[in-house]
């Protein structure tokens, strides 16, 4: 390959899409054992590559050169073949130090936790000292001379202001792992999440609703990987101008369109749509279960809604993993907190509000087979749609439009 990245796991990984949207090369991902890596590196057959998780640091004896600040850092994760020399760099550095701008997390004179001891927890730990922290202490596992234990962090730091996860926990496809429990940080005022697959980790959801200025690490992705463009080509680049611009269109790609509402308020008619014209894949919940259990109504009748509502919950986790879908709902999925929860890891909530009227009874929907039920229901769940929706869409108008809505977030 002329250029690419090589990593020990790389499923996951956004990296081929956001290299080719800049429109200069192709990029590959190649997976090498740890074996590999030093035969990869020798043999040179590469213009340049990126190198991640958990090589940053395994790479750089094999290096002919090594830029300055990611020898002081640590860690490599950008290699450029120049005529058979190999240089190093880190353009993890300005990646990070962005996504940390960008997510408006103080660090000046604050006392900051970085949790992990690999090549991105250096990286961090440099960017935290060029911006001025006031102290800083890495978090691992294990206790060792440059770090902590995470029993030492509840303990002893509980005053930090920052946390700042450089670990590969919470990533794809373990998303509802999280690394560290913010609770016990009361005065915490920042969380930076370097994973970018889910969207949004279970640290950035939890930050998120305790009001904590935070984010997660898609932004820095986007933006190293411009910065290692730069280096790539050996040019420059509109590095603020196409972070931004790849930023919006690959975080458009990935989230999930996941439409709530009442029964019959037309989600599955209008997800189709939507599908259709994003060339996504739509999936229905309660198709999915109709598929493994049966329908709806028998198992209403022979299992109770409680065990219709914990299938409900299993499929909701199992497709919360995934990005990049339009996701139908059940009219009563959104009614357990940790659906929504679930769902907000990788999609944004769309709620059809079809005024009750207009809602048809029909005997596949057992809590909405008449319609005083359907009115009773909708006036019990109307103001949980309204406050679990990111957006709220006029569903009185034809399928067609209010796919169009759907898709301009109006």
């Amino acid at each position: 390959m002329n250029y690419g990245l090589i990593g020990e796991k790389l499923p996951h990984s956004f990296s081929k899409e956001i290299h080719e949207k800049l429109g200069y090369y192709q990029y590959f991902l190649e997976e090498i054992k740890k074996e590999e890596l030093k035969n990869f590196i020798l043999q040179k057959n590469f213009k340049a590559v990126n190198v991640t998780i958990p090589y940053k640091q395994d790479v750089i004896p094999l290096l002919d050169e090594i830029d300055p600040d990611a020898l002081s850092i640590g860690a490599v994760n950008t290699v450029v073949n120049r005529g058979g020399v190999l240089y190093g760099y880190n353009t993890d550095f300005g990646g990070m130090k962005a996504l940390i701008e960008r997510a408006g997390v103080i660090i000046k004179y604050k006392k900051v936790l970085i949790l992990g001891t690999g090549g991105t927890s250096l990286t961090a730990r440099a960017v935290c000292e060029r911006m001025g922290a006031k102290a800083i202490l890495r978090v691992s596992r294990r206790e060792s001379e440059d770090a902590v234990t995470y029993e030492q962090a509840y303990a002893d730091h509980s005053d930090a202001d920052v946390i700042i996860n450089a670990t590969p926990c919470g990533m794809f496809p373990n998303i509802f792992d999280c690394p560290i429990d913010i609770e016990r940080f009361p005065r915490l005022s920042g969380a930076i999440d370097v994973i970018y697959n889910p969207l949004q980790t279970r640290l950035v959801l939890s930050a998120r609703e305790r009001g904590i200025d935070t984010d997660g690490g898609l932004y820095m992705l986007v933006a190293q990987a411009v910065l290692a463009a730069e280096k790539f080509l050996d040019t420059q680049l509109d590095v603020i101008g196409l972070t931004n611009q790849i930023f919006d269109e690959i975080y458009f790609d990935k989230r999930n369109i996941v439409l709530s509402g009442m029964p019959a308020s037309g989600k599955s008619t209008v997800g189709k749509i939507v599908a259709e014209q994003l060339g996504r894949e739509l999936i229905d919940t309660d198709r999915l279960i109709v598929q493994r259990e049966g329908d709806i109504p028998t198992i209403f009748k022979e299992r109770g809604e409680k065990y219709f509502r914990d299938l409900e919950t299993a499929v909701i986790k199992e497709i919360s993993a995934l990005s990049g879908k339009v996701i139908s709902l059940g009219g009563g999925a959104v009614m357990r907190e940790e659906n929504v929860r679930a769902l907000r890891h990788n999609g944004a909530i769309y709620f059809i509000d079809r005024s009750p009227e207009y809602l048809v009874p029909t005997g596949d929907r057992p809590l909405a087979d008449k319609k005083e039920k359907i009115m009773r229901l909708y006036k019990k769940r109307i103001d949980t749609y309204m406050s679990t929706a990111d957006y709220i869409i006029d569903g009185d108008c034809d399928p067609e439009d209010v796919a169009d809505s759907v898709i301009n977030g109006e």
